[in-house]
């Protein structure tokens, strides 16, 4: 039986951290579906499309994953996808409370599928999309924490 798993997050935009995590995914089960919400209600800098854009290039070299959007609830589209677990990253133990909350309530959506927790690589621990959009916008350097073309892009977005 193969094993798939989807990774969701907002992924505005995509960084090195989400990169290694799926990377690291891809070589635990057979598939990962990045899943990008489509978050209206955080306002994202990049739209779905831009985003879904982005990741599919940052990804493009991993065989076994493949990138989707998706708006709604993360159960239905794990269903729709006929995947089995719901990947998830934790940077801190700050994110552990939250991403606790989030497995109970999948679990009691659906007790068949499962959610995984991995940790970043260490030189990743620190990395947020958040936190680099932060310091992209005052003129700070972060080419290190994205793909060349992502990172091309961010900072012709914040010039726009």
């Amino acid at each position: 039986m193969s094993t798939k798993a989807i990774y969701p997050g907002t992924f505005d935009p995509i960084t090195r951290g989400h990169m290694d995590l799926a990377e690291r995914a891809s070589q635990l089960f057979d598939e990962v579906v990045v899943a990008i919400a489509a978050s209206p209600t955080k306002r994202p800098l990049f739209s779905l499309d831009e985003r879904l854009d982005m990741a599919a290039l940052s990804l493009r070299n991993i065989g076994n994953i493949s990138v989707i959007g998706f708006d709604g609830l993360l159960i239905d589209s794990v269903r729709e996808q006929n995947a089995q677990v719901v990947l998830r990253g934790l940077r801190a133990v700050s994110d552990f409370e939250y991403e606790f909350q989030l497995a109970a309530m999948n679990r009691r959506l659906d007790p068949e599928i499962e959610t995984m927790f991995l940790t970043p690589s260490e030189h990743f621990t620190f990395l947020s999309a958040s936190m680099v959009k932060e310091i992209a916008t005052h003129g700070g350097d972060v080419s290190q924490f994205l793909h060349p073309e992502v990172n091309d892009r961010l900072i012709q977005r914040l010039r726009g």
